[in-house]
């Protein structure tokens, strides 16, 4: 009997599993600004929080949960955390939607 676990239709399915975990975590309208903001290089949770239009508490715990996932990674400097994007996946999937959705994020590029 083959071995399920490793035909392409369990490949698949687990690939589509994948996705799908990625798709909810950017199905969030703040996480998701957050992230399109980071595509355009690193920047502190006081830009991040200003961009979201999130208190601080609240942008704090939208980044643990994105960090905790593998979406981003802080570095320390200082008093400050700078975010950046650490799944390269995402970039090319952001550039596409920022592309589609946001014309008007023009004004916040670097």
């Amino acid at each position: 009997m083959p071995d399920t676990n490793s035909s392409p239709l369990h490949e698949l399915q687990q690939q589509a599993g994948e996705a799908a975990s990625l798709l909810k975590l950017l199905a969030n309208e703040r996480r998701l600004l957050i992230l399109c903001h980071l595509v355009g290089g690193e920047a502190t949770v006081s830009e991040l929080r200003e961009v979201a239009g999130l208190s601080q508490s609240a942008a704090s715990q939208h980044l643990a949960k994105m960090r905790a996932d593998g979406l981003v990674e802080g570095r320390k400097t200082g008093l400050q955390v700078h975010y950046s994007i650490a799944d390269p996946r995402l970039v090319g999937i952001l550039s596409h939607l920022k592309a589609q959705f946001c014309t008007a994020a023009e004004a916040f590029d670097r």
